[in-house]
């Protein structure tokens, strides 16, 4: 079995849900020498998180976008958590809510993606900055 893992920092973004699945891809060449496995992109930050969904909408980010400040509202009387900001909580929240990695099979050498989905990073905060990912890929 060969195992692959690539620590990247992906560029900082404005809030939202960004497409990065080329950024991931590049950063891992080695995919091509796997004929069956998997890959597990983790982030290392808990204001932002990774999905998987719809690659060719951008009006489907925008809907996340829009969903989730509605489902976890910024300044709600009861949050605790304030310390950087009125953003600070709900990103948390948010992050956990989607969570911290994806794992995509491999076949072949490629990611084995539906046709429609791409990885996303969701920046919860106003101000985020930088997201480091470790990218681990295994197989045969």
């Amino acid at each position: 079995m060969k195992i692959f893992q690539q620590h990247i920092s992906l560029k900082a973004r404005e809030r939202g849900f960004h497409l990065v699945t080329d950024e991931i891809l590049a950063a891992m060449p080695e995919l091509k020498q796997i004929k069956i496995g998997m890959c597990q992109v983790f982030i290392q930050h808990t204001s932002a998180s990774l999905t998987i969904n719809e690659n060719a909408d951008y009006t489907v980010r925008k809907d996340f976008e829009s969903h989730f400040n509605k489902m976890v509202p910024e300044k709600a009387p009861y949050y605790l958590h304030d310390y950087e900001g009125d953003d600070d909580m709900p990103a948390h929240i948010k992050a956990s809510l989607l969570g911290a990695s994806v794992n995509i099979p491999v076949a072949n050498g490629r990611l084995a993606l539906g046709t429609w989905q791409g990885i996303y990073l969701c920046e919860h905060r106003n101000h985020g900055g930088r997201r480091r990912c470790v990218i681990t890929a295994w197989g045969e």
